[in-house]
C-alpha cells in the first residue's frame, strides 16, 4: 500500500507517492502559469490552476508508477500558506486568489494596529500585522470592493480550496491558519476577540484540524476527475513550512532547517509558542498538537536568482538546468564576490524588516565585475537574508547546531558550500529531496496507521544524504561581508522612504 502527498506550490502543484519504508515510488508535477503582478507589490493567481495542476499530477504520479486507485490508503495536502480564496454560495471563486508575497495591505496592517493595538495582536495571535498574512488580505478586498465583498461565504487557503474540490469539505489545519493572523496560535484555535476587533464572520472560515486528522474523502466527482478512489481518507496536512520542516525530520525542539523555494525560510521546532517581542518572527502550530515552531523568512530567496534568469538569461544550452549553468559561472568567483552585495528585497521583506516597501539592490559594483560576480552576490545576499533569522535566535536563545537544508540551497552545492560559509555551521542535506509534498506523504502514513506518531515517522525515516562543514577561511570573509550587508538595508531605507 502507498500514501499520496500533494503539495500546491506558487510555481506548481507535486504529487508524490511513497511506500511504507518512506521510499518515492513516483513523483510528478504540474506547473502553474507565473502569477500575475496587476500592480507593483500585488500578487495574484486563478485558483483554478491549481485544481487543474492538481488533477494532471495526481493522474501523472499514478500513471507513470503503475499504482492503482485502491492502493492509496491516504492523501495528505500542503501548499503554499498565506492565500486569500475567495468564494460565494456556490463555491465560485469571485475574484482571484491573492497570494502570500502580496503586499499591497500595508494600510490594513496600520488599522489593525490602530484599532486592536500591536502588542494585544501579537498576544492573540503570537504574530504582527504583516502584508502578507491573509486577514489584511480579507480587509483589503471589504474596502476595495463592498459589492463583491457582500457575496463572500467561504474564505480558504490554497491546498485547503484543492481539498475543497477533492472532498467538498471546507476545512483547514492548525500550522496553515497559523499563518492568517485570526488564529489563537497557542490554543490552536480561531481566535474570537480578533475575528470580533477586525469584523470578520468566523463562519465564512473552515473548521481547524490537527495536521494528521481525516477531513473528508475523495468525493465521486474528484474520482473521476482525478483517477483515484472514491471514498478514500483526505487527511488535513500543513502549510508548506510545517510540512517541508517533516519532510526532512525537524520535528523535535531544537532542530532547524533553512529552506529556499521562491521565499526562503528558517525554520526551528519548539516545544511551546514562543514569541518575538519585536514579531520578526513567525510563532505558527507545528504539525504536532504538543509542538510549534519559530520562523524567519526572506521574500524573495529562490525568487532572486530566478528573476537574474528571467531578466538577464543564464546562456543554457538544450537540455541544461539553467540554475546549474547559472551556479556554474559564480563558482570561480572568490568568497565575497570580491565586494558586491545583493540585497534581496524584490517583494519588500519580512524577516528582520518587516517592510513591505523594502528594495532589492546591487551595491558595490565596479567596472571589475561581472556576471559571474552578481549571481555569485545574490546566492550570498540570500544566505546573508536567512543568517538575520539565525542572529534572532541567538537573541531568544534558541537553541541549534547543525542546519538542514531543503529546496534550491540544497540541491546546488556552490550554495549549500555558502550557506555553511555564511552560518559557520555544519549544514547536512536529507536524503529526502521532495520537500513539502513528502512531508504531507508523512502525515498521510501517520493517519492510515503505518507508524504511531510523526516523531516516530521521522525516526523511522531520517536520513542524510551528505553534509558540507564551513571553510575557515571563507567563513571570516563572510563575517565581514554579513556585516556590510546589515549596512545596505538603512541605507535603502533613507533613500527610498520619502517616495
Amino acid at each position: 500500500m502507498y500514501v499520496l502527498g500533494i503539495d500546491v506550490g506558487t510555481g506548481g502543484t507535486r504529487a508524490l507517492i511513497i511506500d511504507q519504508q518512506g521510499r518515492t515510488r513516483a513523483s510528478a508535477v504540474a506547473e502553474h502559469p507565473p502569477f500575475s503582478v496587476p500592480q507593483p507589490g500585488w500578487a495574484e493567481q486563478d485558483p483554478e490552476d491549481w485544481w487543474r495542476a492538481c488533477r494532471e499530477a495526481i493522474r501523472n504520479a499514478l500513471r507513470s508508477s503503475n499504482t492503482r486507485p485502491e492502493e492509496i490508503s491516504a492523501i495528505g495536502l500542503s501548499g503554499q500558506m498565506h492565500g486569500a480564496v475567495f468564494l460565494d454560495s456556490e463555491n465560485r471563486s469571485l475574484r482571484p486568489a491573492i497570494l502570500w508575497c502580496d503586499v499591497r495591505t500595508d494600510a490594513q496592517c496600520r488599522y489593525l494596529e490602530e484599532r486592536i493595538g500591536r502588542d494585544c495582536i501579537v498576544q492573540l495571535t503570537c504574530n504582527a500585522a504583516l502584508p502578507n498574512f491573509t486577514l489584511t488580505k480579507l480587509l483589503w478586498v471589504r474596502e476595495d470592493s463592498p459589492q463583491l465583498w457582500s457575496k463572500v461565504r467561504h474564505i480558504l487557503l490554497p491546498k485547503d480550496y484543492v481539498r475543497l474540490r477533492l472532498t467538498g469539505e471546507f476545512a483547514t489545519d492548525a500550522t496553515d491558519a497559523s499563518g492568517t493572523l485570526m488564529l489563537d496560535v497557542a490554543n490552536r484555535a480561531w481566535s474570537a476577540p480578533m475575528l470580533e476587533a477586525a469584523q470578520i464572520d468566523p463562519a465564512i472560515l473552515p473548521k481547524v484540524f490537527e495536521s494528521t486528522e481525516v477531513t473528508g474523502t475523495i468525493s465521486a466527482q474528484a474520482a473521476e476527475e482525478t483517477g483515484l478512489r472514491k471514498g478514500t481518507p483526505v487527511v488535513a496536512g500543513a502549510g508548506d513550512q510545517a510540512a517541508g520542516a517533516t519532510g526532512v525530520c525537524v520535528v523535535r525542539p531544537g532542530s532547524v532547517s533553512a529552506t529556499i523555494g521562491t521565499s526562503g525560510v528558517v525554520f526551528a521546532s519548539t516545544d511551546q509558542p514562543l514569541l518575538d517581542p519585536k514579531g520578526r518572527l513567525h510563532t505558527f502550530c507545528h504539525v504536532m498538537k504538543n509542538r510549534w515552531h519559530v520562523m524567519g523568512v526572506t521574500q524573495a530567496a529562490g525568487l532572486s536568482l530566478r528573476w537574474f534568469r528571467d531578466t538577464f538569461g543564464a546562456n543554457a544550452a538544450a537540455g541544461q538546468d539553467p540554475y546549474d549553468v547559472l551556479t556554474a559561472e559564480a563558482a570561480p568567483i572568490p568568497p565575497g564576490a570580491e565586494g558586491l552585495l545583493w540585497a534581496p528585497y524584490l517583494m519588500g521583506e519580512r524577516t528582520p524588516h518587516l517592510d513591505p516597501n523594502a528594495t532589492g539592490a546591487l551595491v558595490g559594483v565596479r567596472v571589475t565585475h561581472k556576471r559571474g560576480h552578481i549571481i555569485r552576490a545574490i546566492l550570498e545576499g540570500v544566505a546573508f537574508s536567512l543568517r538575520d533569522t539565525l542572529t534572532i535566535f541567538r537573541e531568544l536563545a534558541i537553541p541549534y547546531d547543525a542546519i538542514r537544508l531543503g529546496g534550491a540551497g540544497a540541491s546546488s552545492p556552490l550554495w549549500r558550500q555558502i550557506q555553511a560559509d555564511v552560518y559557520g555551521k555544519n549544514v547536512l542535506i536529507p536524503a529526502a529531496k521532495e520537500g513539502a509534498g513528502y512531508g504531507a506523504a508523512i502525515l498521510a502514513g501517520v493517519a492510515a496507521g503505518w507508524w504511531p506518531s510523526v516523531d516516530q515517522a521521522c525516526d523511522a525515516l531520517d536520513s542524510l544524504s551528505a553534509s558540507t562543514a564551513p571553510n575557515p577561511a571563507a567563513s571570516r570573509v563572510m563575517e565581514k561581508q554579513y556585516e556590510l550587508y546589515r549596512r545596505v538595508y538603512p541605507a535603502l531605507r533613507n533613500i527610498f522612504e520619502s517616495r
